[in-house]
Formats: C-alpha cells, sequence, structure tokens
C-alpha cells in the first residue's frame, strides 16, 4: 500500500525560481535560498519519493475567475509550466500520477469534499518556483507529481481548519491506495507578505517564527485562527499558508522536524522545513474498509448492462476528442470541421482510430472508447442528426426500431441552434435510414 514517508515545507516565491533561472547561488543576496533547499536535495536523494502531492495555488495563470473553486485536484498524467509572460521558464514537464490522483480524488468525494479536477493545465510558479529547486529535472524529473490548487486570491477561500480536515482525509486515501508507492507532501506558500494595496510589503517575522513553531508542535490553534487573524499578522497575501494545514493535517499528531530555515530578502518571508511521521504502521484491514467507503457510491453500476460510468481514468483516456468534440461549439472550430474535416482532426492531433469513430458518426464506439455522451449531441447536431440517432445507434437499431419503444413515437430533437435550418429527419425516407452501429 502507498505510505506517507514525510512532508515538505516550502515558500512559493517567484524569486527562488528567478533566482535557479539565473544562476544566482554564488551571489551573496541569493545565496542563502540556495543552501535552504540542499537538505531538502538531499532528502529526496535518500528517501526517493515516487510521488510529491503538491499543494500549492495559481496565481490567476491557468485559472480564472470565471470559475474559481475552492480545491481542485489535478488528475492528468502530465503538467507543464506555465506561461506567466514573457514565456514559460526553460523547464521540462513534469509526469502526473494519474491513477494515485484518481483515488485520492474519489476518496475527498466520499468524506463529502466537494472538489473540483482540472487537465490540461499548465502549472504555475506556485508550484515549479520551488520545485526546480528541490529536484534534479534533466532530461526528466526523478518523481511524479499530484497537484492540488487551492483557491487562495478570491473570498470566501477555505478555513484554515478546512485545509486541516482536508489533510486528514488526504492521509487516508493515500494509506488506502493498493499500489506500493512512497508518497511525500509538499506544501507551498508564504511566509508573511502582502503585494497588494498601501500594505504592500509588509512583514512580520515574529510572526513567522511562532507560525513555523505552531504548525510543527500545536497545528490546531492555528485551525482556529481566522483569515483576518492571518491577514492581520502575516499579512493579506500572507494567508496563504493555510495551505501548510493541509500537508500537517495528514502528518502523525507527532512529527520529527529534521531540517528547518528562514530568510527575508525582500518582499517574502522564505522558509523551507522537512517533517517526518511519527507514526504507528496502519492497522490491518483499514485500508481495505476505507477502500470499500470509496467505493460505495459506484458499487454495482458496472454491473449495470450497457452502462460507462464517464469516471476520471474514462476522462483522462477520452480527454482528447471530447475536447474536440466540445469545441463544435466555437463557430469557428464547427465551421473548419464541416468544411475540412481532415484538417480539424490534424490540427486537433486526433488518432486515425478518433478520427474514424468521428467520421462514420459511431456512436457505440466512442462512448467504448471514452466520449461523454453530451459531447456526442453536439457532433449530432452539427451534423444534422438527431439525439434518437445516437440512442438508436448506441443501441445497436435502427431509428424506427428505436421509436417504437417511445410513448411519443414522432418526438425527434436535436440542440442543434439557430444556425440548423433543416434537419435529416424532416422527412420520412431519412427516417428509415438504419443508424450505424457499431457491430
Amino acid at each position: 500500500m502507498a505510505r506517507i514517508i514525510g512532508a515538505i515545507a516550502t515558500s512559493h516565491t517567484p524569486t527562488i525560481g528567478f533566482a535557479y533561472d539565473r544562476n544566482k547561488g554564488d551571489d551573496p543576496v541569493w545565496a542563502p535560498i540556495f543552501e535552504a533547499y540542499r537538505p531538502i536535495q538531499q532528502w529526496l536523494a535518500d528517501r526517493k519519493p515516487d510521488v510529491l502531492f503538491m499543494v500549492y495555488n495559481d496565481h490567476v495563470t491557468s485559472f480564472f475567475f470565471d470559475h474559481y473553486s475552492a480545491f481542485t485536484l489535478g488528475i492528468d498524467d502530465r503538467y507543464e509550466v506555465a506561461d506567466e509572460g514573457g514565456g514559460a521558464r526553460a523547464l521540462p514537464p513534469v509526469k502526473g500520477h494519474a491513477a494515485l490522483s484518481h483515488h485520492i480524488g474519489t476518496a475527498l468525494m466520499a468524506d463529502e469534499f466537494d472538489m473540483s479536477f482540472f487537465q490540461d493545465r499548465a502549472l504555475d510558479h506556485g508550484c515549479f518556483s520551488p520545485l526546480s529547486m528541490m529536484c534534479p529535472h534533466e532530461p526528466e524529473w526523478p518523481v511524479s507529481i499530484v497537484p492540488l490548487q487551492v483557491g487562495v486570491l478570491q473570498f470566501p477561500i477555505p478555513s484554515a481548519l478546512r485545509c486541516w480536515k482536508l489533510g486528514q482525509s488526504l492521509r487516508r486515501a493515500i494509506e488506502s491506495y493498493p499500489e506500493d508507492l512512497k508518497v511525500a507532501l509538499v506544501a507551498t506558500g508564504g511566509l508573511s507578505h502582502q503585494v497588494h494595496g498601501e500594505r504592500a510589503g509588509f512583514n512580520n517575522t515574529e510572526w513567522d517564527a511562532q507560525f513555523l513553531d505552531l504548525i510543527e508542535r500545536d497545528p490546531i490553534k492555528l485551525t482556529q485562527m481566522t483569515h483576518a487573524d492571518f491577514a492581520r499578522l502575516g499579512g493579506l497575501e500572507g494567508a496563504e499558508v493555510i495551505m501548510w494545514l493541509v500537508m500537517r493535517g495528514a502528518m502523525s499528531a507527532n512529527v520529527r522536524k529534521i531540517h528547518q530555515s528562514y530568510y527575508l530578502p525582500s518582499v517574502t518571508g522564505i522558509a523551507t522545513a522537512i517533517y517526518e511521521n511519527e507514526a504507528m504502521e496502519v492497522p490491518a484491514g483499514t485500508a481495505e474498509r476505507h477502500r470499500a467507503h470509496i467505493g460505495a457510491q459506484l458499487q454495482g453500476a458496472d454491473a449495470l448492462t450497457g452502462t460507462y460510468p464517464f469516471t476520471h481514468a474514462r476522462s483522462l483516456k477520452g480527454y482528447r476528442i471530447n475536447r474536440f468534440l466540445h469545441r463544435l461549439v466555437e463557430p469557428e472550430h464547427r465551421a473548419l470541421f464541416l468544411a475540412e474535416s481532415e484538417r480539424a482532426f490534424a490540427e486537433a492531433r486526433l488518432s486515425e482510430e478518433e478520427r474514424d469513430m468521428i467520421r462514420r458518426r459511431d456512436w457505440r464506439s466512442l462512448i467504448h472508447y471514452g466520449a461523454n455522451f453530451f459531447m456526442l449531441e453536439k457532433l449530432a447536431a452539427v451534423t444534422g442528426s438527431s439525439n434518437l440517432h445516437i440512442y438508436a445507434g448506441m443501441r445497436g437499431e435502427s431509428l424506427d426500431e428505436f421509436m417504437k419503444t417511445r410513448n411519443a413515437p414522432g418526438a425527434i430533437y436535436s440542440v442543434a441552434g439557430k444556425e440548423a435550418k433543416s434537419f435529416s429527419w424532416d422527412n420520412a425516407k431519412d427516417t428509415r435510414v438504419k443508424a450505424k452501429a457499431d457491430a
């Protein structure tokens, strides 16, 4: 089973990545930052974790305020470096451990955390600034990651207590994962800083020292603080240290601190720390019971004939084709598909298998492959088919055969909008055409 081997706490200010990219290790101003990460580099080299669970916040780079979530878990198998202005940093993408992500996501939902999930989004300095200092990465990173993005920039944000409780659920999730994995937690953010308004440049080194002591020895006291408390003591943006409580909640009650550093060169208090658990081995049967709890909601659904729950795994497999079909809501993409479908396929880098299913309108195979029904609905609307054609095709029936099973055999419909001038089923002949189905 997977186990948590320890945790790393680190600030994620962009100055860390700036110092690394510009080889500032010999500059007296920047050297303390490099010194702070050497124990972390050694610890990772010695302990060799398979996965880093990264708790970070995006800085309105890959996520925007049109849809802003409290807890957003990455479920992808690869994460690129985000362009935050002026080009992305010269770092390779990092592998995602998709299977562990899917397990953790399902576990957190089973514990009634209302999660959001993301794929195909780059990670900004909240993740890559400290990561570039922590691990060698040429030609590739030595570990996979599972990123958890916490929305701390638009209030209301999760409370410190909620972050702590999520960490407790996270521990149960990781320890119930059946594969033998070594997982290290990484909490990023802070320490004291404020980057907006007349209070910009605020720091509080006394609070930073107190916080580092509390996160190690008495984290419960931190869970009793409000966002206003954190802002008063450490600056409004410094309140992002509540993310450290996700990490701390996933650790044992007593931890052993084996490294800590603190440096305030400019705007943000830069801290690093390493903690190891002082925990007992998980009792036999505990993991099995938790896996049963995690899977309870879908238990038996896979036994329903012709039923395919759209899980994270199916979503990841079908992401490319679902993205292509979803983009049919964009007039330019829709026009290109109708006029030059092969060019549209090529630009989307669809595989030959994916292209063939779309060409043949093979509704059943598309569902089996991992396409979501509501993407098929869009394809049907654009190409002049009805929803009923899809249903018949998935059942291997002609439209007439399927319509005989309905209470209103003449009710044929589509989601097509004002651009649809006529439909292929407008005359009797078309309704008798055999729906395409996978043999």
